[in-house]
């Protein structure tokens, strides 16, 4: 992937949960950064390497290759407790932790917790169903200019005049807005933060400096999305998205990089389509087969660990990711999930009342009561651990002429070509298309 460009990006081109992490895994053989841009500890990568799993929510995967940088942006929403227990992990492990932590990420305190599943609940059929880890709530305040970034945590000075003011707001907001009785101790949360803020500091620096030196010295660099393109806040499925964007524009201020800066952007895409969270899914399958997917997938949340919603490739939503990302190409998951299957929908138009659509509805009514229109691809045989081995030694052109017939559709209709396939969880289970 890196053969002609010196920067790649690999976003989410659908609900989230595409097996990004995979991806990113794989291609950060090739990089020296890997640089996450957005969200927080409400997302989460599964990794196999060598039979081991990794379950990772803050440190980007390129934490598994000691040779590489691996970069927090200013982008995200950091819950310093979750990251210092996942670092604590890695290291009990012998693995040596090469991190870079921008100073302008803010951070995440317990009354924002607090306050993300009390929301949510109030908010009914208009929830995000969301993972009540503190990230909206931390995104809010950041908006509103009263939240607190990493760089105050080394600044016991400053972190209490703006501490203060912070906690004072959200307990006020809690017991007298919200009537919500809390027994969060003002002082003790001062002083377990500055300690967060002491075990952080030697890897706390500016970002943007360190990433675009890089860039310009030739040093390659690989950007990591965190969740899908549907649950962008702007350009996703509102208002079940998750607070921040995720598309690839996003990267740009979540990093501090300019557009220019970007060589090739990758989308991925899972062979079916999965999500947690509330909203309408257009394609969500029937119980039946949904329930099919999703234990043959194994399709439950890294983070939460909620079963997922599953179902068919929506090729309206697919081609809308391509466009609002700007998509040079395709990276397909999970696709020896499909084996046996007889016929195999995908969605290429929507139908609403007695109206045809081919592009993204943004209106909720809309979207809650459009019906895909289905065109049924022939499958393929369900193929063994063996099968697989030896197509992952012969390359693209040993897989079942079904299969390509198959992943050729999706590239037709999207317009845009598919570079990776992904036919098992483990790392060297990936297939590069010549």
């Amino acid at each position: 992937m890196f053969n002609q460009a010196r920067t790649v990006m690999v976003i989410g081109a659908q609900w989230g949960d595409e097996g990004k992490g995979k991806i990113i895994d794989y291609l950060t053989s090739e990089a020296d950064y890997v640089v996450r841009f957005q969200g927080g500890n409400n997302a989460g990568h599964t990794l196999v390497v060598d039979g081991a799993v990794y379950k990772l929510h803050l440190i980007p995967s390129g934490v598994l290759y000691p040779d590489k940088r691996v970069v927090l942006g200013n982008g995200m929403v950091i819950d310093p407790e979750v990251l210092i227990s996942e670092m604590n992990n890695f290291e009990s492990k012998g693995m040596k932790l090469n991190m870079l932590i921008s100073e302008r990420a803010h951070v995440i305190f317990p009354f924002h917790i607090i306050m993300d599943g009390m929301i949510d609940e109030y908010k009914g059929g208009l929830a995000a169903g969301t993972t009540r880890r503190g990230i909206g709530p931390a995104y809010a305040d950041k908006a509103e200019r009263s939240g607190i970034r990493i760089i105050d945590l080394m600044n016991p000075k400053i972190f209490k005049e703006k501490y203060d003011k912070l906690f004072d707001l959200k307990r006020n907001a809690l017991t007298r807005l919200y009537q919500q009785h809390i027994t969060l101790n003002k002082q003790d949360i001062y002083k377990a933060y500055l300690n967060f803020g002491k075990r952080l500091k030697p890897y706390v620096g500016d970002v943007s400096l360190e990433v675009n030196e890089a860039i310009k010295s030739g040093k390659k660099v690989l950007f990591e999305g965190a969740q899908g393109t549907m649950l962008d806040n702007d350009h996703g499925a509102y208002p079940h998205t998750t607070s921040s964007n995720t598309i690839a524009g996003a990267a740009c201020t979540g990093v501090g990089v300019g557009p220019k800066s970007i060589d090739e952007i990758i989308g991925v895409v899972k062979a079916y389509l999965s999500r947690v969270g509330s909203g309408p899914v257009p394609t969500e399958a029937n119980q039946r087969l949904g329930t099919y997917l999703r234990e043959r997938g194994q399709e439950y949340g890294t983070t939460t660990g909620r079963p997922r919603r599953c179902g068919w490739v929506d090729l309206v939503q697919l081609r809308y990711a391509c466009r609002v990302n700007g998509l040079t190409a395709l990276a397909i998951t999970k696709i020896d999930v499909l084996g046996g299957l007889k016929t195999i929908p995908v969605a290429t138009k929507y139908k609403y009342k007695n109206t045809i659509l081919h592009e993204l509805p943004a209106d909720l009514e809309i979207s809650r009561h459009c019906k895909p229109v289905y065109q049924e691809l022939p499958g393929w045989n369900n193929l063994t651990d063996k099968d697989f081995q030896d197509i992952i030694q012969k390359g693209y052109k040993a897989l079942p002429k079904k299969m390509k017939d198959y992943l050729a559709f999706i590239a037709d209709a999207t317009q845009t070509p598919i570079r990776l396939v992904s036919v098992g969880a483990e790392r060297k289970a990936t297939i590069t298309v010549d």
